[in-house]
């Protein structure tokens, strides 16, 4: 029998899932600046796809839930699949299934949509005149939700179920995301906390590797939950065979785990992302570590051959399939794994590329006229051992060199430039009347809609709330000018204090949610001294990320894991509301400061009371007193301890970035960063709509 073979023939002709044809990265990888070898996550989840695949014996049909077809693709390949019985693939969607081959197999999120379609294909295969065996796996786990919507079809007894424990899935050597759709909308909006359970298994196994974190901090009512089901899951777990040594013994990696819950910090991701890799995100959109370029970007001097493509798909390595029809669009792995230019660029600020590209350019023209300094045939050999090397970095920088000019005429537009206007004197609390004026200037010249909406909630949140009358004529002039689609939207948006009028009216109340005012913000931003000017080219903050402006919810963890650098920095008299750079600025060139020993919230308790929210700050203590490692201070020991921080709703790649900044920027600690989902503020606002 020849090895099964995934084409376009192996699927449902009416919806072909993603492409396989990609580019390949060759440039060097780069090292890894976590302690963590987070690479040992993705062999666990390869590991435990390989034993949910060889349980079921002989060929199999596999049917697949699109959105997991993305998170699939970073850890396994399609070989893997094929050299373990799959035989042809097929997405999971309401239309019949046609399969010639005895084993089914269903991998799915335990979603209530999916029941309902499987059952229909499975009823609808009982006429067949070959018999199938059923196997429904569940991503990450198995609910009793999903049996009783079985069982109220009728399939129940006709399907084996089980469970694919796929948790934290690396994007980078210190970045690892649960992967995670509409988490933000599920917990804040339907009050579905499922996705918190989720993370907390996630988090257990991380300690089930690596010891029990010391101490949880985190801020948010959500992050509290999250905090006392990681110390009851601890404590119980729910299955007596999962207990494991480890969860008895404190780390002597981490020093803590911070926790974020998005909705303490809303402003940030409204805010336009101004790294390089964070505008990549607001203009082509990054998903699953994938962004879909022209295929002329990628291969200039040759023909666009790439395959179609739909969402949730990601490249080579994540269940691709080839058309018939030629797509002007290929998916590119953004991965500073394997292309070193990118991991340099990716948290610039956008002025910045520019000369850093420049740069790159000159050192690779004089490696490459080494070849003429060439004299003796080693010194050849030399070079030509070099050149296999040179050829793919030049590859590399002529792709950030077409995708910086791309994005680059978009950054220039009198809508891109007035929308950061607005932003920047929103912030800083200057003039919000004529800052909404002028977003409904942006209505009148019909800027993108989400444009629009993000502005309009980031003035909500950044004033305490917009006049009623104000509020009404934006919103008839957003429906008027964008259609009647964003209505739901609009409604629902005030359940999540996004866009509240302020008074709040009376008849409000009586509804089925609590209409609030948001917090108000000119207290926050000085207490965590928001505001702060710094070169973007040579930043001595995290406000560089956006143009002066340091995201609240890195101000959080700075107030954990920072403490001495911020409040030397807020206590400075001669420095202005927020002005002057972190200690450890000289001269404009930042120096690295020194870490201290993670002590809890001690000296912001009353800024923390600004922000809505629960504060959490617990000790989890080992059983066993004589394992406890002595956790050295990173400032008097040359140890370096790592700080999880997992960011509950999703987290941006600016806030990423500022993370990363604090890790080079301070001697101790390095920062491993984890979150449910990459979002932005469009993807956010997306995710809010009614279905």
């Amino acid at each position: 029998m020849s090895a099964p073979h995934l084409t376009t023939d192996s699927l449902h002709p009416a919806h072909p899932p993603p492409p396989s044809e990609t580019d390949a990265d060759t440039s060097k990888p780069e090292e890894s600046e976590a302690s963590i070898d987070v690479n040992v996550l993705k062999e666990i989840a390869k590991r435990a796809l390989v034993d949910t695949l060889n349980s079921v014996n002989g060929a199999k049909t596999l049917v697949l839930d699109p959105s997991l077809a993305g998170p699939l693709g970073l850890v396994t390949e399609v070989a893997l699949l094929k050299h373990h019985g799959v035989d042809k693939m097929f997405w999971l969607e309401d239309v019949s299934l046609n399969v010639t081959t005895t084993n089914v197999v269903y991998l799915c999120r335990p979603h209530i949509k999916w029941m309902k379609i499987i059952a229909n294909q499975i009823k609808g295969l009982a006429s067949s005149t070959s018999p199938h065996t059923y196997t429904l796996v569940l991503v990450p786990r198995r609910t009793t939700l999903c049996d009783r919507v079985l069982e109220e079809e009728g399939v129940f007894g006709e399907v084996t179920i089980s469970s694919y424990k796929l948790e934290f899935i690396p994007l980078e050597d210190d970045l690892v995301s649960l992967e995670y759709e509409n988490t933000f909308r599920e917990i804040f909006m339907e009050g579905d906390e499922t996705s918190i359970y989720y993370a907390a298994q996630a988090l257990i196994t991380i300690q089930q590797a690596y010891g029990v974190f010391p101490r949880i901090l985190g801020k948010g009512d959500a992050a509290k939950k999250l905090a006392s089901l990681l110390v009851h899951l601890r404590a119980y777990p729910p299955n007596s065979s999962s207990n494991n040594a480890r969860l008895s013994t404190p780390s002597d990696v981490f020093d803590s785990l911070v926790i974020i819950d998005r909705s303490v910090d809303l402003i940030t991701p409204l805010l336009t992302q101004l790294t390089y890799q964070g505008l990549i995100d607001e203009f082509m959109g990054i998903k699953n570590s994938h962004v879909e370029l022209d295929a002329s970007l990628l291969n200039p001097q040759q023909p666009s051959t790439a395959s179609s493509s739909t969402p949730g798909a990601s490249s080579s390595t994540a269940l691709p399939v080839t058309t018939a029809t030629p797509a002007k669009k290929k998916k590119h792995h953004l991965t500073a794994t394997s292309d070193l230019l990118f991991g340099q660029l990716r948290d610039l600020h956008f002025v910045a590329i520019g000369p850093k590209l420049n740069k790159e350019a000159r050192r690779l023209d004089e490696e490459y006229k080494e070849r003429h300094q060439a004299q003796t045939v080693a010194q050849l050999r030399e070079f030509v051992g070099k050149l296999g090397g040179l050829q793919n970095e030049q590859q590399s920088l002529q792709l950030h060199i077409r995708l910086s000019e791309q994005i680059t005429p978009s950054t220039r537009t009198d809508i891109f430039n007035k929308s950061l206007e607005i932003q920047q004197n929103l912030t800083a609390s200057y003039e919000p009347t004529t800052q909404v004026a002028a977003i409904e200037d942006l209505i009148a010249q019909q800027a993108p809609v989400q444009l629009v909406l993000r502005l309009l909630c980031l003035a909500n949140l950044t004033t305490g709330g917009i006049k009623l009358k104000t509020l009404e004529n934006i919103k008839r002039d957003i429906v008027q000018t964008y259609g009647y689609k964003y209505l739901p939207l609009l409604i629902s948006l005030p359940a999540l204090t996004l866009l509240t009028p302020n008074p709040v009216p009376k008849s409000t109340t009586s509804r089925q949610f609590q209409v609030k005012l948001p917090a108000s913000f000119p207290p926050i931003r000085k207490s965590f001294r928001l505001l702060s000017d710094t070169p973007e080219a040579n930043p001595s903050d995290i406000s560089f990320t956006y143009s002066g402006y340091a995201p609240l919810s890195i101000r959080i963890i700075q107030a954990a894991t920072m403490k001495g650098a911020l409040l030397t920095n807020l206590n400075r008299k001669n420095g202005g509301a927020g002005e002057a750079p972190l200690p450890g600025a000289s001269d404009g060139k930042p120096e690295k400061v020194a870490a201290h020993p993670i002590t809890g919230w001690k000296g912001f308790e009353d800024a923390l009371k600004l922000i809505p929210g629960e504060v959490v700050d617990e000790s989890q203590v080992g059983t066993d007193a004589s394992k406890v490692p002595s956790m050295p201070s990173p400032l008097t020991s040359e140890r370096t301890a790592t700080t999880l921080v997992f960011f509950l709703g999703g987290c941006t790649y600016t806030e990423i970035a500022c993370l990363r900044w604090m890790s080079q920027h301070t001697r101790g600690r390095k920062y491993l960063i984890a979150t449910t989902g990459i979002i932005n503020g469009s993807t956010l606002l997306d995710s809010l709509v009614p279905k």
